[in-house]
């Protein structure tokens, strides 16, 4: 396999791929955390038959980059989970790995040499790609009620002021109405369909159910880390409203 990025890379092909369905090319690039003791536990897995997962890329703590899965190919790293309503997030995506042992381990940092590393190839993929910014999405996005990854502490501001994913800057936490698991009516239900407009897995509905409060919660670790609580607080939902008021018109319109 020759690597599809032009970045310095090394090459450890995993058997754990198939075509892509229905997709020209992917128009999602998913982050994650290993989640694992070691890297090269991490590639042994990414890399096993008996395992049955995969992802495009993985990179070292050290900036090391290892392709595993053409691009073109369909790698086995989303699983279950959804997007703008449209499932088979492994058909769409190009999904890079980060080694990093994630909420087992404390979630300690992500060293600057490999944010860096992420950045450059993060930049490749998109560019090469035309993956739109509101299109770079945690692991978590896509299946908040499975994952919590690449997690709170992952640096998506870095990545936004070097051109990679969409951000604002959150709004400030402080007192007021929110709303949170149990509650019910038209404020709920105008709060859900914010977040399914943006992207996440939400039907219709007045409750603030643990759907709600789980994608409450995978919203607040990639666009409002400084609390992670799945509760909407008045900080919550105007950050939310922000970010679909900077989302990009669709040409289709008027």
């Amino acid at each position: 396999m020759t690597p599809d990025t032009g970045l310095s890379c090394d090459v450890r092909p995993s058997p754990n791929h198939n075509e892509r369905v229905g997709v020209l090319r992917p128009d999602i690039l998913l982050l994650h955390y290993t989640g694992m003791g070691t890297a090269e536990e991490a590639l042994e897995r990414l890399t096993s038959p008996d395992a049955e997962v995969s992802s495009h890329y993985l990179v070292h703590e050290d900036g090391r980059i290892v392709q595993m899965v053409a691009e073109k190919r369909r790698a086995w790293h989303a699983g279950r989970g959804s997007w703008r309503g449209k499932g088979d997030i492994n058909s769409r995506s190009i999904g890079i790995e980060i080694v990093n042992g994630g909420h087992v381990a404390g979630l300690p940092p992500f060293s600057d040499t490999q944010i860096e590393a992420v950045i450059a190839l993060c930049r490749d993929c998109v560019t090469r790609h035309g993956i739109e910014p509101h299109r770079v999405l945690a692991h978590s996005d896509i299946a908040p009620d499975r994952k919590e990854d690449p997690g709170e502490h992952f640096p998506w501001d870095r990545l936004f002021f070097a051109g990679v994913g969409h951000m604002v800057r959150p709004s400030p936490i402080r007192g007021g109405r929110f709303l949170s698991i149990g509650d019910e009516g038209a404020p709920v239900e105008a709060y859900r369909q914010l977040l399914a407009a943006y992207g996440y897995g939400i039907e219709g509905g007045g409750r603030f159910d643990e759907a709600t409060r789980l994608a409450t919660i995978a919203f607040q670790r990639h666009f409002r880390p400084e609390r992670v609580d799945g509760v909407a607080d008045v900080s919550t939902v105007e950050t939310l409203h922000r970010l679909l008021s900077a989302l990009p018109r669709s040409p289709f319109e008027t």
